[in-house]
């Protein structure tokens, strides 16, 4: 399968993995719309929410969950958008959650606009471990 985030799961792109179970691996997005963006995605391959099963969708939700807190406690965020597209606006057809952190000190808007407001992902990491 020529998918990346199979590519992922199975270690064959590196990533930087900040929850990972049997079911469920949680990374950082190399090109983030905000400091913290972090991706959750099933295990095995689901395309979006009409293949995905509620066992799994239910995994992912409980890690969002967890990492919502990890987020604001490590990064200091004042709030957390989860995301998920489905058909023409999912980019990777592979199911995944978006988190997106949110701060008062820098608008959203303005981080998507100007990416040099974006810390470098590997410095995010280390907050986060």
């Amino acid at each position: 399968m020529d998918c990346i985030f199979c590519k992922i799961i199975n270690g064959d792109i590196p990533a930087l993995k900040v929850y990972e179970d049997d079911l469920v691996l949680a990374f950082l997005d190399i090109n983030p719309d905000t400091n913290g963006h972090t991706l959750i995605i099933p295990k095995k391959h689901f395309t979006d929410l009409d293949d995905i099963d509620l066992n799994t969708l239910t995994a992912i939700n409980e890690v969002s969950k967890k990492l919502k807190k990890l987020l604001e406690e490590k990064l200091g965020c004042d709030g957390i958008s989860l995301l998920q597209n489905n058909g023409l606006v999912q980019e990777v057809k592979h199911y995944h959650l978006h988190l997106k952190p949110c701060y008062k000190d820098k608008n959203s808007i303005e981080t998507i606009k100007h990416h040099e407001l974006i810390s470098d992902p590997k410095e995010i990491y280390k907050k986060l471990k």
